[in-house]
């Protein structure tokens, strides 16, 4: 077989993988709305709950239309590590029900099976990042971005989802069944949590600021937040780059190598 005709197999077999993939969340969508909601409701509860409290302390007046402003970066980048969460789960129930062993003894491209459950999930995850930015807009997000910081913007999160489903790819192979997955995927949710996705860094206690300053999702947030309200990024976007760079190699060959090391689970 010529590498064309290989190479277009394979294609082939992507999409199919991919169009399986989002057949499957759209007969069970159950799983989706789960990580969905989490986003969704922490965005309606820090706006009109805590917003004017939370404005108080950044701006010095409660002002709730600036905190919403504040919040949706942190916000939708949570809503990455939300769905990737639901690919651990996705990932593993494939490797646990047996359909991975049946399609390793058919005519596909072994690639094709981490293939379809990545694009399918940064579809999804497209998706989400739609449906949050415009409950964002509804109650009352503004952005100063021009066309081009727009697209940066777009860029960084697509990046950045990647580099979590590849991430949760890894936890969904090595983790014993769907549960032990969604065990094993926490840290994804929380450490938007542990950044500066609802208060600055400068409100944070010392001995915990040095960690909040230097995860992985506080510069994507810093980076994705001065990038819509227009404000000066200095150093974030380095390291945001870097973080997905570095992250996303390593989740890539962890999966791979998982993939590769255990055939007959």
């Amino acid at each position: 077989m010529s590498t064309a005709t290989h190479t277009a197999h394979a294609l082939r077999d992507a999409r199919t993988m991919v169009r399986r993939n989002l057949l499957h969340a759209r007969r069970y969508p159950s799983l989706t709305l789960n990580v969905l909601l989490t986003p969704v409701v922490l965005l309606l509860l820090f706006v009109y709950v805590l917003g004017d409290t939370l404005s108080a302390g950044i701006t010095g007046e409660a002002d709730r239309t600036a905190y919403v402003a504040y919040l949706v970066p942190g916000i939708l980048l949570m809503t990455v590590a939300g769905t990737a969460l639901g690919t651990a789960v996705s990932v593993c129930n494939d490797m646990t029900e047996g359909i991975v062993a049946r399609f390793r003894t058919m005519a596909i491209s072994r690639s094709s099976v981490l293939i379809g459950h990545v694009v399918g999930s940064l579809l999804q995850t497209l998706g989400a990042l739609v449906m949050v930015g415009g409950i964002a807009l509804a109650i009352g997000f503004r952005s100063d971005a021009n066309p081009l910081e727009w697209l940066a913007a777009v860029l960084l999160l697509t990046a950045t989802s990647v580099t979590t489903i590849w991430l949760a790819v890894g936890v969904g192979l090595s983790s014993p069944n769907p549960e032990a997955a969604s065990n094993n995927g926490l840290p994804l949710l929380l450490l938007p949590f542990l950044s500066s996705a609802f208060v600055p860094l400068d409100a944070m206690p010392a001995w915990f600021r040095w960690f909040a300053e230097y995860q992985p999702f506080t510069p994507a947030i810093e980076t994705l937040r001065g990038l819509l309200l227009g404000e000066a990024i200095g150093h974030q976007g380095w390291l945001a780059a870097g973080w997905c760079l570095v992250l996303t190699v390593l989740g890539y060959r962890w999966a791979l190598a998982l993939y590769r090391r255990d055939p007959a689970r």
